[in-house]
């Protein structure tokens, strides 16, 4: 099991239909709606979030590679 499949088990059943509505617009390139920044020093990895929820990925070249996903704390963007 990979840590996004472990990270994924540790959401609620709401937290991860959500996060399967972020993929499937990050996936057709449209994320309006989305709360979306580009993450300090990089210009190819960003986060989305909803809540303490957050998703870190990378969008390189038109692909998109999930990076992280867990609840927001103090070691989150580390």
């Amino acid at each position: 099991m990979d840590a996004i499949e472990k990270a994924l088990k540790k959401l609620t059943v709401k937290e991860r239909g959500w996060v399967r509505e972020v993929f499937e617009k990050l996936i057709s390139n449209k994320a309006q709606g989305l709360d979306i920044k580009k993450l300090q020093g990089r210009d190819d990895i960003f986060r989305v979030r909803k809540g303490d929820v957050r998703i870190v990925f990378r969008k390189n070249s038109g692909m998109i590679s999930i990076l992280l996903i867990e609840r927001r704390n103090e070691k989150t963007y580390s």
